[in-house]
């Protein structure tokens, strides 16, 4: 643990605070960061402020810097595909059903004990919940996911994600059939104020930017592919609704469905710049069997 002591300067007055750090201190994340300042680890004029506190010119502002505790989530067998791997990073395919990372709700079975029974190191940065975690899926939506293996790879990942370079493409097959055959979707997302373990589309939530383009039509059902051009919670998901036709299988956005364990979104496909080599790299995972299943018995 060690304690850091900046005095702000004219050119970084107006800055967000959780920005500034991150960008002084480069090798660690924004939501590093953030963690610090929720817990009381950043101190301004010998007051706590919040992740979105705009500085002034003179504050002092004071950094306990954690180093990354040791990974102390158990290992444990957990299935899923190794996509592509190499000293930096994995790629790996989520299986629906199948949490990212140990929460209060859930401690075991998750792709995070999963990884540490089968990949020997893990970037530390986001401590020992979330090891290598970059960017996350829901736990019924399948997938791929990339997580970063050293503390260099995570910076550069996570930048990427944050400057909208790194690209991810889903897969989803909706309730009934859009409008239009291709468009963009532009709102806000914040969360739902009468369940907050819910995401809605708000007026003073954070922007969210999806396209869209229906790739095949049915009956009463559309299937469609989304690129995002934001990472909010659920977006896909609130989207679909917003657009009135929920994703099929959605318990929470729409209506739960016979057969399904939950949505049939599927994270297909994985564009972004390697860490070191610098080269792009693209991934794609084909459908699970259960949603080529439930496609084949589409009507026309």
């Amino acid at each position: 643990m060690e304690e850091k002591v900046i005095k702000i300067e004219e050119n970084s007055v107006g800055k967000r605070l959780d920005v500034f750090l991150q960008d002084t201190f480069s090798s660690y994340t924004r939501s590093y960061f953030k963690n610090l300042i929720d817990n009381g680890l950043v101190i301004v004029d010998g007051r706590t402020e919040k992740s979105g506190y705009k500085l002034k010119k003179n504050d002092i502002i004071k950094v306990i810097i954690k180093e990354p505790e040791k990974i102390s989530t158990e290992a444990e067998d957990v299935p899923f595909d190794i996509v592509y791997e190499d000293d930096d990073l994995v790629v790996v395919n989520k299986p629906q059903g199948v949490v990212v990372h140990p929460c209060s709700s859930t401690k075991h079975g998750t792709l995070v004990n999963g990884l540490i029974y089968r990949i020997k190191n893990l970037s530390g940065i986001n401590g020992v919940l979330r090891p290598g975690i970059v960017h996350r899926l829901d736990k019924e939506t399948s997938g791929l996911l990339v997580v970063a293996k050293n503390d260099k790879a995570h910076v550069s990942l996570s930048k990427q994600i944050k400057d909208k370079t790194c690209k991810r493409n889903y897969l989803a097959l909706l309730e009934g059939n859009l409008k239009e055959d291709s468009g963009e979707i532009v709102t806000k997302i914040g969360r739902d104020k009468k369940d907050r373990k819910k995401m809605a589309v708000l007026s003073e939530g954070r922007e969210a930017i999806t396209d869209y383009k229906v790739l095949k039509r049915f009956k009463n059902a559309c299937f469609v592919e989304f690129s995002l051009k934001t990472g909010r919670t659920h977006q896909i998901r609130v989207h679909a609704k917003y657009l009135g036709h929920p994703i099929i299988g959605d318990k929470v956005y729409g209506k739960e469905v016979k057969g399904l364990e939950g949505q049939l979104l599927h994270a297909y496909k994985l564009t972004f710049v390697h860490p070191t080599t610098l080269k792009e790299m693209t991934f794609e995972a084909p459908l699970p069997e259960y949603f080529e299943d439930y496609i084949n018995k589409q009507k026309n």
